[in-house]
């Protein structure tokens, strides 16, 4: 019986640092079981039409979001085909995040590469400027199947140094289940 109790009080402290380590966090998973990642606790999702798949922003800072964009891609490309780390970045940078005429400039601050599940994703860290205001925003992607996935988390850079490692664990959470 005290084997038992000494067994049921380790698994009980066990999975209560496990939850810890993934405090502040929720997930979610693609419809079809593709993907998934983590979220931020307390943050909505809400339908965009014509725009990202899937858009997260906190309820409190409604200026952060999160967002996973899918756009298709030669289905024989990998991630390094289309460039290095730095090379993706910078295109992003100018493509997506910064285009000519939108009035925002975008400084790629770091872009690192990594593997998980194998495959290759691509880290990316920017400092946004818009007229009126600064922004963060974090990036990771990933090619699968002849799809592009990028998810971002974006907010102004006067909260960047409070949710840095929250946003960081966000990113980096985003894999391929199938």
């Amino acid at each position: 019986m005290l084997g038992l109790l000494l067994g049921t009080l380790l698994l009980l402290g066990g999975l209560s640092g496990c939850s810890a380590a993934a405090a502040g966090l929720n997930s979610f998973q693609s419809p079809d079981g593709r993907y998934a990642f983590l979220y931020p606790t307390g943050w909505t999702r809400v339908a965009v039409s014509n725009g990202p798949q899937v858009v997260f922003h906190d309820l409190i800072n409604s200026d952060e979001t999160l967002s996973l964009v899918i756009s298709d891609v030669n289905a024989t490309n990998e991630l390094e085909s289309l460039g290095s780390a730095v090379a993706v970045g910078e295109k992003l940078g100018r493509i997506v995040i910064a285009p000519e005429g939108s009035g925002r400039e975008a400084e790629l601050v770091e872009a690192s590469e990594r593997e998980d599940g194998g495959h290759t994703f691509y880290d990316l860290e920017y400092a946004v400027h818009l007229s009126d205001r600064d922004r963060h925003e974090l990036a990771t992607v990933v090619v699968d199947r002849g799809r592009l996935y990028t998810l971002a988390a974006s907010t102004n850079e006067l909260r960047w140094p409070k949710v840095k490692d929250l946003f960081r664990n966000v990113i980096t959470s985003f894999t391929l289940q199938i």
